[in-house]
């Protein structure tokens, strides 16, 4: 059941050039780790949604945002403060984990940018799931945190600074998965559609992918 909330801003953090993460006071919030809100600014009619970055067991509510260009909503939100207020309507969405996930082989995640918030809500609120995490970033300071164990891969296009040289489509041509293997894909469209044809072309049966695009 969704519900729509005002929630104070505790913290904003600059990650990069143009990603901020904004940490809310909870106020007994309950969600599924993969779910997403939609967000406004109190009496604005402009809404967006984003994907919770947190884990349902942290003591405040995480989103990971990029500022757009053209986008209204995540402008107004980079000028935001602690102490100022927005409203969130949710949880939505069935981009979830399920129980069978936990005794198969270690699932295969796979993000572009701020895609990846899905994914550390996954791991931040089950951290004893296995998982092989692929991140497709421009340079290797773009990686937004610090939490992921070794089994995150870093893959840059424009810099030499993660574990691999190239877009994450490319990592997955060389080093392809068991077809036993459940995939969650989270990015732009381009990505999402050319990993499921790598992924099905690699024997990687259409019904264990699960995607969510992110802008």
């Amino acid at each position: 059941m969704s519900v729509k909330q005002t929630h104070l801003i505790v913290e904003k953090r600059e990650l990069s050039p143009s990603v901020f993460m904004l940490r809310l006071e909870k106020n007994g919030f309950l969600f599924d780790p993969g779910q997403y809100v939609f967000v406004s600014l109190p009496c604005d009619r402009h809404v967006r949604e984003y994907s919770i970055f947190s884990g349902n067991n942290d003591p405040c509510l995480e989103f990971l945002i990029k500022e757009v260009s053209d986008g209204v909503v995540s402008k107004k939100l980079k000028n935001l403060k602690p102490g100022d207020e927005i409203e969130i309507e949710g949880p939505f969405g069935f981009f979830t984990l399920n129980e069978r996930f936990f005794t198969t082989p270690p699932l295969l995640l796979v993000a572009t940018g701020t895609g990846i918030a899905p994914f550390h809500s996954f791991i931040r609120s089950h951290p004893d799931l296995k998982y092989l995490l692929l991140h497709g970033v421009r340079y290797g300071d773009e990686t937004y945190s610090k939490f992921f164990d070794n089994h995150y891969v870093i893959c840059t296009s424009r810099d030499n600074n993660g574990n691999f040289n190239g877009r994450v489509t490319r990592y997955q041509e060389e080093h392809p998965v068991s077809n036993d293997h459940w995939c969650y894909l989270s990015g732009n469209y381009g990505m999402i559609d050319e990993m499921t044809e790598i992924l099905i072309r690699q024997g990687i049966p259409y019904e264990h992918i699960l995607s969510e695009t992110h802008n």
